[in-house]
């Protein structure tokens, strides 16, 4: 039996429910996420829901990603909201927008957060938009 196969069929029965943990398993499931293929670091996001926080660690090498929850030291650390983090998974909420509104706080390797928030999706307006430029045929300078 495959080891990759039977990591990748652990973690599918282990997928929580939530579109924080889905985007966290999602992630974890493909290894490898070639928007960090130059990042290497570990960063850990603190998501407060009430009195309760939940902890997701990540360990980048070169675009190789392993996910678990652990609450350990990390080179750069990311706390704010959960609902708010759902945001950004979903793309209703921009991570450099939240951060500026001081309503996500990074810590440490600040260049490693820059990175790994380029994994959010966009607004779904911003993906229409990327279609609505320039047809072949007509003239945009009249």
């Amino acid at each position: 039996m495959d080891e990759v196969a039977a990591r990748r069929r652990a973690r599918r029965q282990e997928a929580p429910a939530d579109a924080v943990g889905e985007f966290f398993h999602g992630l974890a499931e493909r290894d490898h996420e070639p928007l960090l293929q130059n990042v290497s670091g570990t960063l850990r996001f603190d998501l407060v829901d009430g009195e309760r926080v939940e902890h997701w660690y990540l360990t980048i090498k070169n675009g190789d990603v392993a996910v678990s929850q652990k609450d350990a030291e990390a080179d750069a650390i990311v706390r704010t909201a959960k609902v708010l983090f759902d945001g950004m998974t979903a793309g209703t909420v921009n991570a450099m927008a939240a951060a500026l509104r001081g309503t996500l706080v990074p810590q440490g390797n600040l260049a490693l957060v820059v990175s790994f928030q380029r994994l959010f999706p966009g607004p779904a307006a911003s993906h229409a938009k990327a279609g609505a430029g320039r047809h072949e045929g007509t003239r945009d300078d009249r």
